[in-house]
């Protein structure tokens, strides 16, 4: 097996916020910013599997402060994790105010890439060569956010999973449990 460094396959991207990009309130459209994330988690997976990828799920994306018109958005992409045929992109959103030179971290978001030849199967990507506590952590805490998803799955696709098992933990949410009797 190969094994790539991180620093082979990260990359860095930055556009300019235009009115068009704008949604009704004025600020840049969430859905643009998640357009550009997946081109950008693309491109970093392709870039270290040397094949084309597709998103398999986006985890944690949180809009933490919003982006105005006419800032510099910029997107930094690394490998934080690979399995067999899957990648973990980190990716982390910056906007920055080009007449005062403030910078606001507007999110940060992990993509799931996966590998797959010209007949879309899936395919075996270069291991990851980590080189300081920072990519140790980032790679550490892949295998958490994956466990923790791979442990929920189970417990709700279960077929022992009944709703009336969590009834009582519903008395604390704003919600109104009007079920038929029957």
């Amino acid at each position: 097996m190969t094994y790539k460094t991180i620093d082979s396959s990260r990359i860095s991207i930055s556009e300019l916020m235009q009115p068009s990009h704008s949604n009704f309130g004025g600020k840049i459209h969430g859905g643009y910013i998640l357009n550009l994330m997946d081109q950008i988690a693309f491109a970093c997976a392709s870039k270290h599997s040397k094949t084309y990828c597709v998103t398999a799920s986006v985890d944690t994306v949180d809009f933490l402060n919003p982006i105005e018109i006419g800032e510099m958005v910029t997107m930094k992409a690394s490998i934080n994790y690979v399995g067999r045929s899957s990648m973990v992109v980190g990716i982390r959103v910056e906007s920055e105010n080009i007449r005062t030179g403030e910078i606001k971290h507007c999110n940060s978001s992990y993509f799931t890439m996966v590998a797959k030849d010209d007949n879309g199967n899936t395919v075996e990507v270069p291991g990851l060569i980590v080189n300081d506590k920072t990519e140790v952590k980032r790679f550490l805490k892949s295998i958490k956010r994956l466990q923790t998803k791979q442990s929920r799955k189970r417990e709700f696709d279960s077929e022992d999973f009944s709703h009336t098992d969590y009834l009582d933990e519903l008395k604390h949410y704003r919600v109104k449990i009007e079920l038929p009797e029957h």
